[in-house]
Parts: C-alpha cells; sequence; structure tokens
C-alpha cells in the first residue's frame, strides 16, 4: 500500500461489567496508548474516536473526551466516527486518511462504549437502530433474530450450522481463557454449546445464548504515524491493505449468507497486501454471532461455500492450526463494546505482531489479518497487518 501508516502504540482496557463511565474508558485507554508509544501528548496531531451510541449513554457528543487525558491535547482536531459495529475501524480509516493526505504524522484513534448498565432490552432496542428502519418487518428484528435469519437461511441451503456454531463458541471461550482482558474467561464445551437448557436457552431461534456476543463495557486505543516515520519508533507494525466495502442496508436487496461485502473486502485486502491466505499467521474477526464466523471462514476462502464446518473439523481455525481465529476469544468472549471492538482487534494484533501479547503470543507471528464488520455485512473492514 503506498504511502502505508504504522500502528506505534496500543492501550486496551479490560472488557466487561465495569464501573468506569465513557469518559473514564476513554481517558485510560488515550493514556496507556499514548505512553507506550513514547510519544509526548503534544506531539499527537488529531485524535478520532469509534462509538456508536445510539442512545446507550447521554454522551452525545464524545469526540473531544480524549483531551481529558492530557492538557496538552486541547486545541488538537477530533472527531467522533460511526458506522454501527464497526464504528472502530471507521475512526481508524479516518486517522489513516489524515495522515495520507499529509494533515498530520501521528494521530490516536480510540473506540470506546459504555453498555452494562443499561438493560439487556435497552441494548437490544439500541442496536437494532443500526437495521433497516424503512421496512416494516426488518425494523422489527433484532439482531440476534437477524443472524438467527441468516443461521436458517444457512441449513436451507446447505446443511445445519448448529455443531460448528457450537464448536466456534467452544473456541472461543477457550482461547479467552489466556486473554486477562476479556470480558468472560470461562470454558464451554461443545456439548454446553451445542444443547438448549436452562443455561443455554434459545435467544432467537436457532440462536442459542452461547452463539450470541456479549454486552460489555470498554475502551481500545492504538496511535498511527506516517510509514516513514515508524522507524523511530522501538515497536511498529505497518498497513499492508485497509479495506473498507459497504453494501445495501436493507436485508431484502442481497443475499445475506452469501456474505459478498465481507468476501470482497477480503479479496480487495489480500490482493492490496500482495499475499495470499496461506501467508496469513493469525486472524481477529467479528464474530458478533457464532454464525458470523463460520459465513466468515467461507467469505475469506478458507473453506468453500457451505463447507465452513471444515476448517473446524480439520483444526485449521485453532491455536495451533494454520489459520487461528480469534485467538483473543474475539467478541464472544472478549466481549463487544460496540465502538472499541475494530480498534480492540487491530491493538490486539499489533501486540501480537511486535512480540508482546503475553499468553496470547503466537511464535514468529508476521501477518495478521482483521475483519471488523457493521450491521448484517453492511460495513467491512479488512486489514492486513505485517510486523515491522
Amino acid at each position: 500500500m503506498s504511502n502505508t501508516v504504522a500502528i506505534v502504540g496500543s492501550g486496551h482496557t479490560k472488557f466487561g461489567r465495569l464501573d468506569d463511565n465513557l469518559e473514564a474508558l476513554i481517558v485510560a485507554a488515550t493514556r496507556e496508548a499514548v505512553e507506550e508509544s513514547g510519544l509526548a501528548p503534544e506531539q499527537i496531531d488529531a485524535v478520532f474516536l469509534g462509538h456508536f451510541n445510539s442512545g446507550m449513554v447521554t454522551d452525545g457528543f464524545a469526540a473531544s473526551l480524549i483531551h481529558q487525558a492530557y492538557p496538552e491535547l486541547r486545541f488538537k482536531p477530533a472527531m467522533r466516527a460511526e458506522n454501527a459495529c464497526a464504528s472502530g475501524s471507521a475512526a481508524i480509516h479516518a486517522g489513516m486518511n489524515t495522515i495520507q493526505a499529509g494533515k498530520a504524522k501521528t494521530v490516536l484513534v480510540v473506540g470506546a462504549e459504555k453498555m452494562t448498565h443499561r438493560s439487556t432490552a435497552d441494548v437490544t432496542t439500541a442496536l437494532a437502530g443500526a437495521g433497516y428502519q424503512n421496512d416494516d418487518h426488518e425494523k422489527t428484528l433484532s439482531f440476534p433474530q437477524v443472524f438467527g435469519v441468516a443461521a436458517n437461511q444457512y441449513a436451507e441451503r446447505y446443511a445445519s450450522p448448529l455443531d460448528a456454531m457450537a464448536h466456534i463458541a467452544a473456541k472461543n471461550h477457550h482461547n479467552a481463557m489466556r486473554n486477562p482482558l476479556a470480558h468472560m474467561q470461562k470454558e464451554f464445551s461443545f456439548e454446553a454449546c451445542s444443547q438448549v437448557s436452562d443455561k443455554n436457552p434459545e435467544i432467537a431461534p436457532p440462536l442459542r445464548l452461547t452463539d450470541c456476543s456479549l454486552v460489555t463495557d470498554g475502551a481500545a486505543a492504538i496511535v498511527l504515524t506516517a510509514g516513514d516515520n515508524a522507524a523511530n519508533f522501538d515497536n511498529a507494525a505497518r498497513f499492508r491493505s485497509a479495506v473498507h466495502v459497504s453494501d445495501f442496508l436493507p436485508m431484502g436487496r442481497r443475499d445475506f449468507v452469501a456474505f459478498e461485502g465481507p468476501e470482497r473486502a477480503f479479496a480487495m485486502a489480500l490482493e492490496q497486501a500482495g499475499v495470499a491466505l496461506a501467508d496469513i499467521d493469525f486472524a481477529e474477526v467479528h464474530d458478533c454471532f457464532t454464525i458470523a464466523e463460520l459465513l466468515t471462514y467461507e467469505a475469506m476462502g478458507l473453506a468453500p461455500k457451505g463447507e465452513g464446518a471444515r476448517a473446524i473439523e480439520d483444526g485449521s481455525v485453532y491455536r495451533d492450526g494454520r489459520l487461528p481465529v480469534n485467538l483473543s476469544g474475539g467478541l464472544k468472549a472478549k466481549g463487544h463494546p460496540v465502538g472499541a471492538t475494530g480498534v480492540s482487534m487491530h491493538a490486539i494484533a499489533y501486540r501480537q505482531l511486535t512480540g508482546r501479547a503475553g499468553e496470547l503470543q503466537l511464535p514468529n507471528a508476521k501477518l495478521g489479518l482483521i475483519f471488523n464488520m457493521g450491521g448484517a455485512a453492511v460495513a467491512n473492514y479488512v486489514s492486513v497487518l505485517e510486523a515491522g
């Protein structure tokens, strides 16, 4: 990618049911990222916030809350990016575009969301606002129901995805046991995830509770700098590619199960990076629901259409497989504070590529793949990051 951009610092709060308000989360992630980069706050040229909100908090003008971290950030340009569950990646692209346009050398990107103080019903309603509102049927669907539609369509077209979905849930919970920042560090067996029970009821048939990501509070941050400046930092991971593909919002205008937007974004990102999927060492992908991760295997080319379960059955996506997926625990177990998710994926990938991922660390990880999705495969962001 010409005019490259690199990540040179990261911050990440714990994800979970937290006492901190939105401002405190933003400030904590900001300070950690700036301190990790080694920069003085005044060296940051602009700040960007990924934040969905949709009425979950009363902070309707949150971008300048980043300034609360350091007095030196006062008067720095600040803006908020919103693109549903891909708001964090939207903020990253805004920051990258600013650098590539020559308007800044170094920027800070923060993603944050405060959700758990609201009831499940309130959060479900807020998130449903990212669906199509001008259709009498679609506007009634919660996002669990939307992805329940995907699971049912998959079963009608191919075969039942339920066992594969249960394996994905169990895998991601197992991975989260190594991640101290994850919302839920608890093992779930395949049997517990596959069986409907009092502890694992159907939420939106056929989706079970264990098929759904967690309502979570949290924030993450990254420091971006121009590629020719990256050598001045101790740790850097460069963007080999960064692609954004948006599809129609109405589900009725597209084939949801085909995942055409994500498929196009993956193909473009790999081509732009000049690499093949076989070159990738790990991937962090948007498993808002387990059916989404299954469809993502097929969209990225890890398995043929209708055969995503093969990536589970042959071990490809496990920690010791050919392409480990969601070593962090994913949205399923790490949690899904909506505006923070895309930034979190990039921060965790950056730490992996610079050898500072703790118990999540893979040996000799050189290339990471990131997929962050807004809505029902509407806003699709794919990045390829490279160590060094």
